[in-house]
């Protein structure tokens, strides 16, 4: 199991996944009034949804107990509005919306079949899932280049293409099912942010296999492989609705 997330580094460094959330929000249709932030982080989305939709009240789940004491903090003048829990996506979800959304997330969670199941089940009556997170080829230079440092860590638990991903929603009860792939990269200005992005985020989960002294000499082997300082993101994005009956 991964060490936890180290919370208030990603806050400060997640510049690429509060840009791409923005698009993910313009998805989101109507005028939700309860919406489930799943995979809610540092709240950094979190805080968007609810100044994008001040009549909603909104729903942040996270897995790891460091993003929800980060999102407390971030998102407390939202008063009564947030609810916030420390729970797995897989677990079974005790609230009911109208709308789920997720940004950066669903990558992380080993069994598809089961999250949308979980999430279809949260969900009212054609309730809305607007969806974006890594998708085939996500971050595959990446990888590449860390596996020539001789650390091969967990690879990208499911990258998944459309046709795959339309399939598992359509057998989790959803339907008006759209899926599509586009690429995401991620530029950094300085060796400093680009180590320690990947030190937060990308490299993680591989960290966790390097002793502590040799830390810093992996991450800078990484980033002697990739001199333009790029993740070639790619994302799938998904939009559908829950069966009305």
């Amino acid at each position: 199991m991964a060490s936890d997330w180290d919370a208030a580094s990603f806050d400060r460094v997640s510049d690429p996944q509060a840009r791409w959330a923005l698009d993910v929000i313009d998805r989101v249709a109507g005028d939700p009034s309860v919406i489930l932030d799943a995979g809610c982080g540092s709240g950094r989305v979190t805080e968007l949804l609810l100044d994008r939709f001040p009549d909603a009240d909104v729903i942040g789940l996270d897995a790891s107990g460091s993003m929800i004491e980060q999102a407390r903090q971030r998102l407390e003048k939202f008063g009564k509005r947030v609810t916030l829990a420390h729970m797995s996506l897989l677990q079974p979800i005790p609230f009911t919306v109208d709308t789920v959304f997720s940004n950066a997330v669903f990558h992380w969670v080993d069994d598809h079949d089961r999250l949308f199941a979980n999430l279809a089940q949260v969900l009212r009556p054609d309730g809305q899932l607007v969806a974006q997170w890594g998708g085939k080829g996500n971050v595959a230079r990446l990888i590449e280049a860390a596996d020539a440092t001789h650390v091969r860590g967990p690879h990208p638990r499911r990258s998944m293409g459309a046709e795959e991903t339309t399939e598992r929603l359509r057998r989790a009860g959803f339907e008006e099912i759209r899926v599509w792939l586009h690429d995401a990269p991620a530029d950094f200005a300085t060796r400093e942010e680009f180590v320690e992005y990947m030190r937060t985020v990308c490299l993680r989960c591989h960290l966790d296999l390097v002793p502590e002294s040799e830390r810093d000499a992996f991450l800078n082997g990484v980033a002697d492989r990739l001199p333009d300082m790029r993740i070639d993101y790619v994302r799938i994005n998904a939009v559908a609705h829950r069966a009305a009956t």
